[in-house]
């Protein structure tokens, strides 16, 4: 090999090991910079979200109590009715002649009784001198209690046709709204049986429905024994309804019935509410959604939902422990308020959670922890 090509050779040679010497004292890359939010433990509000429906507070069925043709409806449908209003008329010619014909049948017995009386009252005088048998005696006595039991048979008799006069007179039985009229008029009403004329709802408060899962409640109640829970009287348990947005709908309410029974069916418990209405907004029949405020859930952290990781092993929060490094930690979290998870264990106070760059922490890791907040900006 001539001189030259040696020289290059060499050259060569002389570079690729400072690269390679380069290369291998190259510092390691820094670690990640990841934001940590500090576990805050605290005492949170115990709420449940149910499904339910509501259902006026009071409501009464308007039917025909006699029979007859209903001449006409004297309401406005929808409109707010007193307790005591005229909502219908029936006819009541018919009605005042069965009144009419029990009168005279009352007066009939009264001149009967009358008669029977006198003779009865002569009978005594007579029996006392012997002018008349003691069998004829007897019969004028019978004679006279048979037509006084008449003359009560007729009062009641008119006393009943006074009632089913009244009854032409179709009148609210309760204060509230009344709906739509359920028959028009010139039908037969009560003819067999009472039909049904239009309905009466009190709505200044309504009622609303609910089920909750006997399971969920023996949990709660089995939390509440150990201290984790602090579960209220069901008398001071408040329910807001809200709307599909989220925003409150109508007053709070309380709930005022817990059923003493589980439906074998559902599981479920039934409980009710009773929720102020005095603007109207609400109306029977409405699907709603109550927030019921149970109690208090003690020591539990409220983690963002973005910071709460699932996979197949359950949930876990990355942690930021000694020596900065990040450790993956399985947590319980079955509840969602708002925006956030309630973990109820596996979290310390103090402790140090990955809130932000969790793609860059990976378990065992060694990161560089900045603090964070919960609006996602850093904290100065």
């Amino acid at each position: 090999m001539n001189r030259p090509l040696r020289i290059a050779t060499l050259l060569a040679t002389g570079a690729l090991l400072a690269a390679c010497k380069t290369k291998e004292e190259a510092p390691p890359p820094p670690p990640a910079e990841v934001g940590v939010m500090q576990a805050e433990v605290a005492n949170v509000p115990l709420v449940r979200e149910v499904v339910g429906r509501l259902s006026p507070l009071r409501s009464a069925d308007v039917r025909a109590r006699v029979s007859g043709v209903l001449l006409k409806r004297v309401y406005t449908e929808g409109d707010d009715v007193a307790e005591g209003d005229v909502l219908f008329e029936i006819d009541p010619d018919p009605l005042k002649a069965e009144l009419a014909s029990a009168e005279a049948a009352l007066s009939q017995a009264r001149a009967a009784a009358a008669n029977a009386k006198a003779a009865a009252n002569r009978a005594r005088e007579l029996i006392e001198k012997n002018y008349v048998s003691r069998s004829d005696f007897d019969n004028a006595e019978a004679n006279e209690r048979t037509t006084a039991a008449q003359v009560q048979q007729a009062q009641a008799a008119v006393q009943g046709a006074r009632i089913n006069l009244g009854y032409a007179t179709v009148r609210a039985p309760i204060a509230g709204r009344a709906g739509q009229q359920r028959v028009t008029e010139g039908a037969l009403v009560g003819q067999g049986t009472a039909t049904l004329l239009t309905t009466v709802d009190q709505i200044e408060s309504l009622y609303a429905n609910f089920t909750l899962s006997a399971t969920d409640l023996d949990r709660l109640r089995a939390s509440a024994a150990n201290g984790a829970v602090t579960l209220l009287e069901p008398n001071k348990t408040e329910v807001q309804l809200t709307r599909q947005d989220g925003s409150p709908l109508g007053e709070k309410g309380t709930l005022d019935f817990s059923d003493v029974s589980v439906d074998p069916a559902t599981g479920s418990i039934a409980v009710r509410a009773r929720i102020a209405n005095p603007d109207r907004m609400l109306l029977p029949g409405m699907y709603v959604t109550g927030h019921l405020a149970l109690g208090e859930l003690n020591g539990v952290v409220r983690v963002p939902q973005s910071v709460l990781q699932r996979d197949a092993q359950g949930a876990y929060v990355l942690v930021v422990g000694e020596g900065d490094k990040v450790e993956r930690r399985p947590v319980k979290a079955d509840t969602l308020q708002d925006d956030a998870w309630i973990v109820t264990e596996g979290i310390k106070a103090g402790e140090r959670i990955v809130a932000d760059g969790i793609q860059k922490a990976k378990a065992g890791a060694t990161v560089k922890p900045t603090p964070w907040t919960r609006n996602g900006a850093p904290k100065a």
